[in-house]
């Protein structure tokens, strides 16, 4: 039998992807899915003037509108079917886990299993609508407003257009939802995770022609190019790192005897990440701060001097941007630790089937001493989280770099990839589990 684990294990590796005939069907889709999504950021609402919006978004590139731009892959820039993202659904989301802390009817609804949770996505997906709605036209009543040296960035702005734009991003958003959904399902990975990495990956290379181009007409030292390059890396090594760390707590269980057996009396342990919430804190800390902040950074130039001066101080590198950014990292990241495990259930759990963690009794104390670790973790995994989040804010004001791929992009993209990986390999684990019990039931039929 260890000869059989080990053989397994030395066999176990990607090169087992070609006869994994579902994994490639399942690699594939995922794949058509990113496909479909980048063609649709290129395809533009109606109505709308190339050459004024590029201005627009030149303008604005420097400000909180080049994030944003960033999570939707140049779909807010060139102002296209797919500029509101998949954000509205991530609010849409963050009110629903609320609500669910707060409203009796919705917490049994979660208790009750998978068709508890099929209403809860049902309900999601309405405020997605609505809130789609809402942003889109905000948008469009904001760019009716806009206009350059070179004329207005709506061609014929009216009723008509507000209704246009409204249906065109609200029906961009709710397929993505659709699309991302699928992706989960038929795919490979997590879709809507997916469809924000694939936008950030796609504006990479942009970003570092801009680099480039900043080293070659000496606008930035070769030197400081090279450190923030092996800073990067640092960055990456670092994010892996820290999401790969774990607090191990130890849970013992009693033998028990049944006739003439005995079993239990061994030992195993009850892992918490030290970053439990992953990547969705700075996920819904960016959906949250994106309509009021794009609303002010589109009508800031035709406003009242208030308006105008609220929106600089919301900019990149600004203090009160800064900390309603990491506040809200900071909330979303327990608040979604509390979601994600509860430590009055695992406590239950253990008391159920007996196990204990030595030195603390059963029940309530153990539910206590849970609460207390991973409330020290999370509050370890915040700090990590804002930190890597506010570094480009502190790189663009300090050294005005002219991309945003750092910090959240950076932790999305590593956190993404290393899920998914992860779920590739998971499948290629069942489908060797799936060729040595064939192999056995060969092996048996021929004795």
């Amino acid at each position: 039998m260890a000869s059989a684990a080990e053989q397994f294990a030395s066999n176990f590796n990607f090169g087992t992807l070609g006869k994994a005939k579902e994994l490639q069907r399942r690699l594939l889709f995922a794949l058509g899915a990113l496909i479909i999504y980048r063609i649709g950021t290129y395809i533009p609402i109606p109505g709308i003037d190339p050459v004024v919006m590029q201005s627009i978004y030149d303008s604005q590139s420097g400000g909180i509108l080049g994030m944003f731009n960033m999570f939707s892959g140049g779909a807010l820039g060139r102002m296209t079917i797919f500029a509101l993202n998949i954000m509205p659904y991530i609010s849409a989301s963050i009110i629903m886990q609320l609500m669910t802390t707060v409203s009796p009817r919705l917490a049994q609804l979660k208790k009750d299993g998978e068709s508890g949770r099929k209403k809860i996505n049902q309900y999601t997906r309405y405020g997605t609508v609505i809130l789609a709605v809402l942003q889109a036209y905000g948008i469009a009543v904001g760019l009716e407003g806009y206009t350059s040296s070179t004329g207005s960035a709506v061609i014929d702005p009216g009723t008509f257009f507000r209704i246009t734009t409204v249906v065109t991003l609200t029906g961009g958003t709710v397929f993505l939802m659709w699309l991302g959904e699928q992706i989960t399902a038929r795919g490979v990975g997590n879709g809507i995770s997916l469809i924000i990495f694939a936008g950030i990956v796609a504006e990479l290379p942009s970003g570092l022609v801009q680099l480039l181009e900043l080293g070659r007409t000496g606008a930035m030292s070769p030197a400081l190019m090279i450190v923030f390059l092996v800073g990067a890396i640092a960055v990456v090594a670092f994010i892996v790192f820290v999401e790969r760390a774990q607090r191990r707590i130890i849970v013992q269980y009693p033998k028990r005897q049944v006739g003439q057996r005995v079993f239990g009396g061994q030992a195993s342990h009850l892992p918490l990440k030290i970053n439990t919430a992953g990547v969705i804190p700075p996920i819904f800390a960016s959906s949250i701060l994106l309509l009021p902040i794009t609303a002010l950074s589109i009508n800031a130039g035709g406003g009242p001097d208030w308006l105008t001066g609220l929106s600089g101080y919301i900019s990149h590198g600004k203090p009160i941007y800064m900390f309603l950014y990491a506040a809200a990292i900071i909330f979303f990241a327990f608040f979604y630790t509390t979601v994600v495990f509860n430590p009055q259930d695992t406590a239950d759990n253990l008391k159920k089937y007996g196990g204990f963690i030595p030195g603390i009794r059963p029940g309530k104390s153990t539910a206590d001493y849970l609460t207390f670790v991973l409330n020290r973790l999370t509050f370890i995994g915040a700090m990590y989280l804002t930190l890597v989040c506010l570094l480009p804010e502190f790189l663009i004001s300090e050294y005005a770099l002219p991309f945003y791929f750092g910090g959240t992009s950076l932790l999305i993209v590593v956190s993404v990839t290393m899920d998914t990986v992860s779920q590739i390999q998971s499948h290629l684990l069942a489908h060797q589990y799936e060729g040595l019990v064939k192999k056995a039931k060969l092996r048996g039929s021929r004795r």
